[in-house]
């Protein structure tokens, strides 16, 4: 009968590691700079302008006396619904955004799916070059297209007049503006969607290629499904970056007529504030103001939420 063998010990390497207890205050840890600066920068501010709209400034003694805050409720918010000039201000954002909306996420996806096709040739170059006018600050491009739209100073409408085109670029300035936006955002959003189209498994791509499905074929049914998130995204920060529109038409406002101090909600509370003094009124502006972003916002991620539910039911 032969002797039974020894069990060897077992080696460091096949022992099991040794599980780490989990800390229940790591996460909070981690979160909480978040959360100081997003209550420090977001939750506070909005309270103050909402507790600034709430009241309104009276000066007695035939307006030489001192100023006094009197509790208006809803008068302020009243006082700009009922202002034309603030509901004048919202159309020419609606207009702005049909039509910078979707130019912009357009022309920014195009560029991309050009960039990620397999004939495009110096990517990194054309990157760099659509991306760079984004660099440059807003206030900086809103000034050479300013200067650019100026008759008599712009040498592109000194060309189009040589040419016998009598162009009023300020003339019509949503366009105006629209153009600005598209030359500092595009290039800014292409890179969004051209790092999502790069994370695309490449095996996806290849058995398409297989299939027999064309280059159009595989951006329409292939790349754009699977960008959808980028697509919302960039989809949610568009409009909420629309509403805030200020700086363009602030820049242009010196330079035509046709740009008044209150041609966005931004601009009428900017000019309530700090022209008329009126800081109730400026704050209640501002809170419908945000109150339009969040429904639209909310709007935006329900669509594309439903789109992209229907979209795994009918893959399932």
């Amino acid at each position: 009968m032969a002797a039974p063998v020894p069990l060897k010990a077992a080696s460091p390497a096949a022992r099991p590691a040794p599980r780490r207890r989990a800390r229940p205050g790591a996460p909070a840890l981690l979160l909480l700079p978040f959360f100081v600066l997003f209550t420090a920068c977001t939750l506070i501010p909005i309270g103050n302008a909402v507790y600034l709209s709430l009241y309104s400034e009276k000066r007695s003694g035939l307006g030489f006396g001192g100023v006094e805050r009197v509790f208006s409720g809803l008068g302020n918010y009243a006082d700009a619904l009922g202002d034309p000039a603030f509901r004048d201000g919202f159309v020419n954002l609606a207009l702005y955004c049909l039509l910078y909306i979707p130019l912009m996420v357009g022309l920014s996806l195009l560029l991309a799916l050009l960039l990620d096709s397999t004939l495009a040739r110096a990517k990194r170059f054309f990157q760099l070059a659509l991306f760079l006018p984004h660099a440059v600050p807003g206030i900086i491009a809103a000034l050479i297209w300013m200067y650019l739209y100026t008759p008599g100073v712009s040498p592109v409408v000194g060309a189009l007049d040589s040419a016998g085109f009598q162009a009023d670029i300020l003339g019509a300035p949503v366009p105006a503006v629209v153009n600005i936006a598209l030359w500092e955002w595009t290039g800014y959003n292409l890179i969004i969607f051209f790092a999502a189209l790069q994370a695309i498994p490449r095996e996806v791509l290849e058995a398409s290629v297989v299939d027999g499905a064309g280059p159009l074929r595989t951006a329409l049914s292939i790349k754009l499904p699977l960008i959808r998130p980028s697509l919302t995204m960039v989809g949610l920060f568009t409009v909420i970056g629309s509403l805030q529109l200020f700086t363009e038409p602030m820049i242009l406002h010196d330079a035509t007529p046709s740009v008044v101090t209150t041609w966005t909600p931004n601009m009428y509370a900017y000019t309530a504030a700090f022209e008329r003094d009126d800081y109730g009124l400026a704050a209640a502006s501002s809170v419908l103001l945000a109150l339009v972003a969040a429904a639209l916002s909310y709007l935006v991620t329900r669509v594309s939420g439903g789109r992209s539910t229907e979209q795994k039911g009918a893959e399932a």
